[in-house]
């Protein structure tokens, strides 16, 4: 086996360079750009002096998208790309040169990585273009969706300090009513001039019948307080409304943006991937998550164990053991696709209201070992996507069970939830973030008092 470490460059050449199967370098540091000639030529120029038919491997950083078009061209050529993280790449080169970096040095480092930590290594899987496609469409629609949520958040902040109350007005501060109200009468010392009556006329062709206007009066009534609270100087209604119409007018772009991506491509897509939907059948999987999991697993069968595949989405914890000594409740690693880890969270707070064996691990995390409801979340996710992997290895729809494998439908695993694995308050309480961080402060208070007793005597 060759291995090339190629160390990627947005703008500038790539540099690459070839150790054999002993591990020493064969070829000197080689540059070639993104072109399908250059990428022909050094793979050229390896085989020229390597032994006849050696199967080739290349590793590289994801830099940007710089790795895509080289990885697709390599795979075509016959070389089998695979990406490592950029954390495992400086933790190594900074064994082999501390004070130093480069390209040079970023090109031999990635070449040794197979020898240094093979185990961890997992071979690129070219996505197919409906693939490829149906990722880079999720990911756009997880950013439609954060820009929607930062939009709803600053709107949210404005009407609580300019108008104090009017969330108890509007039982949804974001239902067309309240945005024409945003639109319109967000100036609480024309709505108090206008009266109750001329408010009511803007609103009456979007009620059925004028009983549904009753609100117009505690809008009113608000008005009022909101002016003898400010006054007439204080704050520049007009200019709020102006600042508030932009957001909604961006949010009511995102939100049309949103259901067209959905609509017109994520679903389509994704339906050509999965046909047989069986992804859905798991409790916490809708059809975005199906979406998600599709698009990013792909062909299951590239992960030859479930163990493979947890080492690739990463939603397992760091561990650190040394003798008897054991770490506990650590961070999960940051390996695997960020939408993968988000989804499987979901999925698994999901999960565990309807699948008995996902709320027993829940169960257990939370009564037997003392986690908080984040950690046995994030337990279950693993669980979780333990049965995402089979059930696209397998194309098969899931079956829920009872802990001991007894199949059990769906009326059956609710009553075995509510009563084998429902969390008595009191534990939620003890063992919830607030409560955990000040029992470890106490304790580390009453260790300080004993060493101070200690040098006293």
């Amino acid at each position: 086996m060759y291995t090339i470490g190629i160390d990627l460059a947005i703008t500038a050449a790539h540099k690459a360079i070839v150790a054999g199967a002993d591990g020493k370098f064969v070829t000197p540091l080689l540059s070639f750009h993104t072109r399908w000639r250059d990428i022909q030529q050094l793979v050229a120029r390896i085989r020229k002096d390597a032994p006849p038919d050696v199967p080739m491997r290349a590793v590289m950083e994801p830099t940007g998208m710089a790795w895509f078009p080289v990885s697709i061209a390599l795979h075509s050529l016959g070389v089998r790309p695979y990406l490592v993280s950029g954390q495992r790449t400086y933790d190594l080169r900074r064994y082999f040169k501390r004070h130093s970096s480069s390209d040079r040095v970023s090109a031999r480092v990635l070449a040794k990585m197979p020898f240094v930590d093979e185990e961890s290594l997992y071979p690129l899987e070219i996505p197919s273009s409906i693939q490829f496609a149906c990722q880079r469409a999720c990911k756009e629609l997880d950013r439609v969706q954060t820009d929607i949520a930062a939009i709803k958040n600053r709107l949210r902040d404005t009407d609580r300090f300019s108008w104090p109350g009017l969330e108890a007005v509007f039982s949804n501060i974001f239902s067309p009513v309240a945005r024409l109200f945003r639109k319109t009468w967000y100036d609480p010392f024309r709505v108090v001039s206008a009266g109750v009556e001329t408010v009511q006329k803007t609103f009456l062709p979007h009620s059925r019948h004028e009983n549904d206007l009753s609100w117009v009066e505690n809008l009113v009534d608000l008005a009022s307080e909101v002016t003898k609270l400010y006054g007439p100087d204080a704050l520049d209604y007009a200019r709020l409304q102006e600042e508030v119409c932009r957001e909604q007018e961006h949010l009511d772009y995102l939100e049309k943006r949103k259901a067209s991506l959905w609509r017109d491509t994520i679903r389509p897509l994704y339906r050509q991937l999965h046909p047989s939907r069986n992804l859905e059948s798991l409790y916490g999987v809708g059809e975005l998550g199906a979406a998600v999991h599709a698009s990013y697993i792909g062909n299951a069968d590239r992960f030859p164990t479930s163990r493979h595949f947890r080492g690739w989405h990463g939603m397992i914890p760091d561990s650190r053991q040394s003798g008897e000594f054991e770490s506990k409740g650590l961070h999960i690693s940051q390996a695997g696709p960020d939408l993968i880890k988000k989804f499987s969270y979901i999925g698994a707070d999901v999960a565990r209201r309807y699948d008995p064996q996902i709320a027993a691990i829940y169960h257990d995390q939370i009564v037997n070992k003392g986690k908080h409801h984040k950690q046995a979340v994030c337990a279950c996710a693993t669980h979780f996507l333990d049965r995402v992997y089979l059930i696209l290895k397998e194309d098969r729809p899931y079956e829920l069970r009872d802990a001991d494998g007894t199949a059990v439908t769906p009326e059956q695993a609710r009553a075995i939830i509510t009563q084998r694995y429902t969390v008595p308050g009191e534990v939620r309480r003890r063992n919830n973030q607030r409560v955990r961080k000040e029992r470890k402060e106490r304790r580390v208070e009453r260790k300080y008092k004993k060493r101070g007793k200690r040098s006293s005597s």
